[in-house]
């Protein structure tokens, strides 16, 4: 399994491979980056520490890594400001995810490739490279809420002072200011946060809130967050390289569930070798199913101008 990665210079990007290395579950990465130098020093360093890790070939490169590679993640693009919101960024990364998706198109895919898209603002673009590439709209994933899941488990876990890895939480929809809690779900080592003295509705609210400003919070503190979204990334391509068929909340172009059509955003999706398996109708509250087809509706005209912009480009 071969996964190329489009913004490997940058935070992200790196933070990306380097937590495939350390996974160890794909056989190659390239990483490309419109500053060469950086992406080759990047792949050096990455290469300096495999004897300890896996036998991995590790390449830095351009355009050309692409007709062989198996997945491709794109992270390229603009940093967003502390004040900015993700849709803030739309009109300053069209036109470079635009071009990106130009090249790789014109370098040739595999037919069953896998295109990840994590640059934001990340379900507008999901939509913007299925409707360009040309390929089954399976193949196209974008991150979507993966990164904020685990970031809302990280923080129910930190306040009931529990295993990270035994909580479990979703957040669905849009990566942005609507995205949506999912309460009704969630559980830590199986038992609903209920029956945790520590838990109440106040505090629910609390960390929902530090959730959706998670992202602003570490620009603020370190310029950009990496190791987290890198992590993320990992989640989603080892799903893919092992067919493991996880339920990941990820970014797709819907087609009827829970009644949303036409908009790319986050539902519990399956995700293996082939991309987007499987889409579930999780039992949701009311208030939930509500807010997920809200924030269907927040995206949408954001994602019709876009479209219509790139339609004249």
């Amino acid at each position: 399994m071969k996964v190329s990665i489009i913004g490997a210079g940058g935070l992200v990007g790196s933070c990306a491979a380097f937590a495939l290395q350390c996974g160890g579950k794909v056989r190659e990465l390239a990483l490309l980056d419109v500053n060469e130098n950086l992406a080759a020093g990047q792949a050096l360093d990455l290469w300096h520490g495999s004897p300890s890790v896996a036998d991995q070939k590790i390449v830095s490169g351009s355009y050309d890594q692409i007709p062989s590679s198996d997945i491709i993640c794109i992270t390229a693009g603009l940093r967003r400001k502390p004040e900015e919101s993700r849709l803030d960024l739309i009109n300053r990364n069209t036109d470079l995810f635009v071009q990106i998706l130009t090249q790789v198109k014109s370098a040739g895919l595999k037919p069953t490739a896998i295109v990840l898209v994590v640059s934001n603002p990340v379900d507008i673009l999901t939509y913007v490279a299925a409707q360009r590439l040309g390929l089954p709209a399976n193949q196209v994933i974008g991150l979507g809420t993966q990164l904020d899941t685990i970031r809302f488990c990280s923080l129910i876990a930190d306040h009931l002072q529990s295993p990270p890895t035994q909580t479990r939480a979703l957040i669905l929809g849009e990566h942005g200011d609507s995205m949506v809690p999912i309460w009704s779900s969630a559980t830590v080592g199986g038992l609903p946060l209920e029956k945790f003295e520590k838990w109440n509705h106040n505090v629910g609210a609390q960390i929902f809130t530090r959730t959706k400003g998670s992202g602003a919070e570490v620009i603020s503190k370190k310029g950009g967050a990496g190791f987290a979204v890198g992590i993320a990334i990992r989640d989603v391509i080892e799903s893919i390289a092992l067919d493991q068929r996880r339920i990941l909340p990820v970014s797709s172009v819907q087609a009827g569930c829970y009644g949303i059509r036409d908009v790319s955003l986050s539902v519990p999706t399956v995700v293996g070798r082939t991309g987007v398996i499987e889409r579930y109708e999780l039992e949701l509250w009311p208030k939930e199913l509500q807010g997920l087809r809200a924030s269907a509706a927040a995206l949408r005209p954001t994602q019709d101008a876009v479209m219509k912009r790139v339609g004249a480009m």
